[in-house]
């Protein structure tokens, strides 16, 4: 590695620790997420499911 690319690391680095430093609590209980995260995927499975058979049509 060039010296330039280990300025960019450090940099890079000193952020991500400086954000985890000054995160803030989650906006929501962690449940909410999860749940968020199934009726999403559901919707998604239910839109999939309804599609089904319409390549076999043509």
């Amino acid at each position: 590695m060039n010296p330039q690319e280990d300025d960019v690391h450090a940099t890079l680095i000193a952020a991500a620790e400086t954000a985890a430093e000054h995160s803030e609590a989650l906006p929501f209980a962690p449940a909410v997420f999860g749940v968020g995260a199934f009726v999403g995927l559901l919707a998604m499975l239910l839109v999939t499911y309804a599609f089904r058979s319409v390549g076999t049509r043509h």
